[in-house]
């Protein structure tokens, strides 16, 4: 059975999104997946599944998700080998760069018009450097977040579902959970 890689959007935020990892867990098992492991409680999970759907999966997981805490729960699939090329990218942008790097995690590729006005968007320099690389946005922010998180917002309406880790924590999960 094909392993995958989960990744939950927006829990843990204050006092009503709250979804302890053994929950998480839990909610995962009940859609018939095994092998489920959770790192750090922002919602990373590792799960092997018999769906072969990346949508699916997603849908499944979702549904799950609501049912047990009662709030949707985004959340996005990639495969272990997505994961690796995801980090690899990571890598790579990251040499020495000095600031903070996230990952933006995409539900869907863009289509290329997006891709074009991003790439502008980039180019006006600001509080971030913008770097697409098929279903990641890596945001490479010099100095203040607070600027690059109004950027982030405004490229997500652009963008659809994402979520966002700490690049750190995406090499961490590539390296434990890769393929």
């Amino acid at each position: 059975m094909p392993t995958y890689v989960a990744f939950l959007r927006a829990i843990n935020l204050g006092a009503t999104r709250k979804f302890p990892k053994d929950a998480i867990r839990a909610a995962v098992e009940s859609t018939g997946a095994t092998g489920v492991e959770t790192y750090i409680n922002t919602g990373n999970v590792r799960l092997t599944t018999s769906m072969r759907s990346r949508t699916k999966i997603e849908q499944t997981l979702e549904r799950a998700f609501l049912a047990d805490r009662g709030f949707e729960v985004p959340t996005i699939v990639l495969t272990p080998a997505e994961l690796v090329e995801v980090a690899a990218h990571a890598a790579e942008l990251g040499a020495g760069h000095d600031g903070r790097h996230y990952v933006e995690l995409l539900r869907e590729a863009p289509p290329p018009a997006v891709v074009e006005a991003l790439d502008a968007i980039s180019a006006e320099g600001g509080p971030a450097r913008m770097h697409l690389t098929g279903r990641a946005l890596h945001l490479l922010v010099d100095s203040d977040y607070s600027g690059a998180a109004l950027l982030r917002a405004s490229v997500e309406k652009q963008l659809g579902v994402t979520t966002n880790r700490n690049a750190t924590v995406v090499r961490e999960l590539a390296a434990r959970w890769g393929s």
